[in-house]
């Protein structure tokens, strides 16, 4: 099987359809899914989604476009709940920076401040990161050595192919790969990929986001976890079951899933 480890299936543009879009996955043998909420207005609905079907897990943080927002105790509420697998969606984004340039460094800092908070929080619960990264690779690094999140690890969502993160696969960082890789656009990401330890790697869509190609342009989905995952094995030079297999013992080592799934049994 494989487990879908970010998809955002919370979103509101699953409502009309939610149950088809589960079915369509597990035909596709996508078995498993974690929510990433990162925002406090759908972190309810992740935790009620996870609490109705065994095979939806959920973790919690705040997205670092949305620091100003992160609540120590409002996401600590949530962090102990049985199927809360994670903390995060947390990390450093430097893409979008204020118009205001004196305001660019006051934003960055609350970012940092609100990112090694969850680091701090994930070593306090001993949970793992899903750590969000772009535009800010020396700085993401920094913080995570320094705070010695290795303690606890975690994923590198949507990693963006920078090579200095790399070394993060030492210190209990595992990489998720996601439809970006078969963009054909994605040089970058295929030139990298083969430096990833295979006991590394994470499969995820980020529905409903970066649809993989041939689907561009449209709704992303769970079920095409199986397009991902092809196109890994097909760069690892490895069958589409012994992919599946990597990422899902991955997966399941990382998240702890079988404490979780014992729970539910």
């Amino acid at each position: 099987m494989i487990i879908d480890t970010h998809c955002h299936l919370d979103d509101a543009c699953y409502f009309d359809d939610f149950e088809k879009v589960l079915q369509d996955a597990q035909e596709a043998r996508v078995e498993r899914f974690i929510i990433p909420a990162a925002h406090p207005a759908t972190l309810q609905r992740a935790l009620e989604l996870s609490q109705r079907y065994d095979s939806i897990y959920f973790s919690v943080g705040v997205h670092p476009y949305d620091a100003n927002l992160y609540d120590r105790a409002f996401v600590e509420e949530f962090v102990t709940h049985p199927k809360c697998v994670a903390v995060g969606e947390c990390g450093l984004d430097y893409y979008r920076l204020p118009e205001d340039k004196s305001a660019i460094e006051s934003y960055k800092a609350l970012q940092k401040e609100v990112f090694v908070d969850h680091i701090n929080l994930a070593k306090k619960y001993q949970k793992p990161l899903i750590v969000h990264i772009r535009e800010a690779s020396q700085d993401s690094m920094a913080l995570l050595l320094e705070h010695e999140a290795g303690e606890v690890g975690g994923v590198l969502h949507c990693y963006n192919a920078d090579a200095m993160l790399l070394p993060l696969a030492q210190h209990n960082f595992y990489f998720g790969i996601g439809g970006v890789i078969t963009f054909k656009n994605a040089r970058k990401l295929i030139e990298v990929y083969p430096h990833i330890p295979p006991h590394k790697l994470l499969i995820e869509t980020d529905a409903p986001y970066l649809t993989p190609h041939p689907h561009r342009g449209k709704r992303n989905e769970p079920s095409y976890c199986r397009i991902i995952a092809q196109k890994m094995a097909d760069l690892s030079h490895i069958g589409l079951e012994e992919m599946e297999t990597l990422t899902t013992q991955n997966a399941y080592r990382l998240f702890n899933l079988s404490a979780i799934d014992t729970l539910d049994a």
